[in-house]
Parts: C-alpha cells; sequence; structure tokens
C-alpha cells in the first residue's frame, strides 16, 4: 500500500457512521450482508448509507456484490491488512512488536481513563 491509498482508506474511516459500518462488516465476515439489513443494524437512512457506502467501496475498504435483487457488502480483509501493514512498517526499529504492541493497547475505556 502507498500513503495516498493509505490516506484516502483511513479518510473514509474518520468519520462515525463509516468506521461503524466497517466495523460491522469485518464481524459478518465474508458472507456480508445486504444493505437494507446493514440500515436496520446501524439505524441509518437508506439514503445516508449508500453514500457511505459508496465511500467505503472507492477507498477500496469494501466490496459489493449483486445476488438476485440484492446488493451485498463485504469488509476487503486484504485491503485492510493491508493498510494495518502500513501503519505497522518499520514498526518498534524493525524488531518483531507485533505481540508487545498488541498487548500494550486496551480497548476497555476505563482503562484508558485510568492509565
Amino acid at each position: 500500500m502507498n500513503s495516498p491509498a493509505a490516506i484516502e482508506a483511513l479518510g473514509a474511516l474518520a468519520q462515525e457512521h463509516r468506521l461503524a459500518l466497517f466495523r460491522l462488516l469485518v464481524q459478518t465476515g465474508q458472507d456480508g450482508l445486504p444493505a437494507g439489513a446493514i440500515a436496520e443494524a446501524l439505524e441509518i437512512p437508506n439514503s445516508s448509507l449508500s453514500f457511505h457506502l459508496a465511500h467505503l467501496t472507492r477507498a477500496g475498504l469494501i466490496q459489493q456484490r449483486r445476488e438476485g435483487r440484492s446488493l451485498i457488502y463485504n469488509a476487503d480483509y486484504e485491503a485492510m491488512n493491508a493498510l494495518v501493514a502500513f501503519l505497522m512498517e518499520n514498526c518498534c526499529g524493525g524488531q518483531d512488536c507485533a505481540s508487545s504492541a498488541a498487548g500494550g493497547i486496551s480497548t476497555d475505556q476505563s482503562e484508558r481513563k485510568t492509565a
């Protein structure tokens, strides 16, 4: 991944609904979800959802396919992994730090406030 592609991907994720949408699709797996189910799960109007889906698709973070009359969306795991690899490139002075870096990151809000 190059810098312009990373900037576009990060920019696409830098919005509350698009980030929630991407995380939902990551959790869903390769089966993906139809647009209507995404709109319902995230409580986003269809018109707004179309805009966010298009933005994430242009950034290369999600893919769509047609199944009958439905459009099914799923996360592009290869693109997601490439973005994370780009962000972690040359991490820790070139030493293997993936396990120690992951261990130091807290996803619990209360831990972050007290740390």
